[in-house]
């Protein structure tokens, strides 16, 4: 919680350190966790936060379906250890991949081999609340609700705290070591640093145009271990790309997520809904959902655009702040990788503070680029798929990439009919491994040797799972 400064003549002194994080969604809570053993952390966020797993207005994207896959999973584990426990025992399911995964990839239905990953499917609201109360269950993190963050303090060389306004209070300084900006989709880190002098960070959007639209029912009796059943689109056809996402989430219930892009975008019309998770690659969403009872309206959201700012690329990034998360990188949500990115991008920060020290000079550069990792695998992922749909906007793939997309294309169809294959590229998907796991020698033999088991031609459901919704006379 404190470090030793040295003084004239060597000799030692304690000061304690404090660290202030700007939002408190789960960026913001695992930054806390992070630093926590080394300050006194105080978490600044300006909506009220709910005592339990309620919606909450800095959040709107919590209405859809939330993945949290094995490789964020685990990260947060080691910022926050009985956390997984914590998830379940709320309601939570732990879900192995991609045994407990009915899903139609670009390439084709994917086989229901034995666990290779995981992922914890939830809804967002309990996800959240969960490492809160985790989190503050703990010592040294304070949570401020309520607050309008103002500005920072400081100058372009260093940040020494922000200026906040509590909903029933005065203007005040919050000093600090170490500012963590983590306030997502919303911040305006960038209009703070650009008020202190600091140099903007090159940005790079890729807008395939998405939009998303979730409904959620209530699951039919017997099917608490349902899988999660998903139909993606396929970049390589020249038509909207359009999903349906089913997620089996708390309460026996059913989050269903319908995306699309331009041309081919759901609507928040209720009698649309069914309709639209029928008419796309497969309709197995659409028939599942059909004698499912809806206990929603439809939620529409259009904030999907892929945005990325280069922060480690700012040659004279200053001491004593740091972005992560959703600040730094924002994803096409299809893909789920958000949470997970910043989990581990929390775990960087809690790994260079530890070598470091929190006031070393240096400190925040080499914590930009550190969770910088993370970002670069998730941002390859989501872009390389989300530029080849019909007119998205952005910076198109150069011949490497290109080349490289190619090989992609011939793993995954690879990954269906062999498991080393699949076990590759569910390590990257989940962001347990890196992108380079694809390009292992044993990989590359086996996807130049290409798949072993013939292509599915129908959903892998099982006997009783289709009988349990649709009934024996749809088999």
């Amino acid at each position: 919680m404190s470090e030793p400064v040295r003084g004239p003549g060597d000799t030692s002194v304690t000061t304690p350190r404090r660290a202030v994080v700007v939002g408190a969604g789960l960026a913001g809570l695992l930054a806390a966790a992070a630093l926590r053993d080394h300050a006194e952390v105080t978490v600044v966020e300006r909506d009220a936060l709910p005592e339990g797993p309620e919606p909450r207005k800095g959040v709107p994207q919590a209405r859809h379906a939330h993945l949290l896959w094995s490789g964020g999973a685990r990260a947060m584990e080691e910022l926050l250890p009985g956390v997984t426990d914590a998830w379940l025992t709320a309601g939570a399911r732990r879900i192995p991949l991609p045994t407990g995964l009915v899903s139609l990839s670009p390439q084709g239905w994917v086989r229901r081999w034995p666990e290779m990953e995981f992922m914890i499917a939830c809804s967002r609201d309990l996800l959240e609340s969960v490492v809160r109360a985790h989190l503050l269950a703990g010592p040294r993190v304070t949570v401020l609700d309520r607050t309008e963050i103002l500005g920072l303090e400081g100058d372009a060389s260093r940040v020494t705290g922000i200026r906040v306004r509590p909903a029933e209070g005065e203007e005040r300084v919050l000093a600090a070591d170490l500012v963590v900006d983590a306030a997502g989709r919303g911040s305006r880190g960038t209009a703070w640093l650009d008020a202190l002098g600091v140099a903007p960070a090159p940005m790079e959007e890729v807008d395939s145009g998405l939009v998303y639209a979730s409904r959620i029912f209530r699951a039919p009796a017997g099917t608490e271990e349902y899988p999660v059943v998903n139909v993606q689109p396929n970049g390589a056809e020249p038509v909207p790309g359009r999903s349906a996402t089913l997620v089996p989430i708390e309460g026996r219930r059913w989050l269903v997520t319908l995306s699309g892009t331009r041309g081919g975008q759901p609507t928040a019309l209720a009698e649309e809904f069914e309709e639209f998770a029928r008419d796309i690659r497969h309709p197995v969403v659409g028939e599942l959902i059909s004698r499912a009872e809806p206990l929603t309206d439809v939620v529409v959201t259009r904030s999907t655009i892929n945005r990325r700012r280069f922060f480690e690329k700012v040659s004279d990034w200053p001491d004593g702040f740091v972005a992560i998360g959703d600040t730094v990188a924002t994803y096409n949500p299809i893909y789920g990788h958000g949470m997970s990115v910043a989990a581990q991008g929390a775990v960087a920060l809690r790994e260079r503070v530890a070598e470091h020290g929190l006031m070393a000079p240096g400190l925040a550069r080499r914590v930009q680029k550190a969770v910088a990792v993370p970002v670069n695998l998730a941002w390859e992922l989501a872009t390389g798929a989300d530029i080849r749909y019909p007119e998205a906007i952005g910076k198109q793939p150069n011949a490497l990439r290109k080349l490289f997309g190619r090989y992609v294309e011939r793993l995954v169809r690879t990954a269906l009919g062999r498991p080393l294959v699949c076990r590759a590229y569910l390590g990257v998907v989940t962001l347990t491994e890196p992108i380079g796991a694809l390009v292992r020698p044993e990989v590359v033999l086996a996807v130049l040797r290409g798949p072993v088991k013939s292509p599915l031609t129908e959903p892998p459901l099982t006997e009783r799972e289709r009988e349990t919704v649709m009934g024996p006379a749809q088999k």
